[in-house]
């Protein structure tokens, strides 16, 4: 629809997925690393019999 001869809305052919593909990939590898090191860091001696941890072993509570 056009308003005083111009198109508001006009689509553009713009990439968007394929410039921004090597953001979403860093971004999948910084997630799976933060989330190795939370499960590493959830199993170590420190926490591991800590209540909020969620794989702690239940203490009769």
């Amino acid at each position: 629809m056009a308003w005083f001869g111009i198109t508001p809305l006009k689509k553009f052919p713009t990439p968007v997925l394929k410039p921004l593909a090597p953001f979403f990939a860093a971004g999948a590898v910084i997630l799976y690393g933060v989330n190795s090191a939370q499960n590493a860091m959830m199993r170590s001696d420190e926490w591991k019999n800590d209540a909020r941890n969620p794989n702690a072993k239940s203490g009769g509570h």
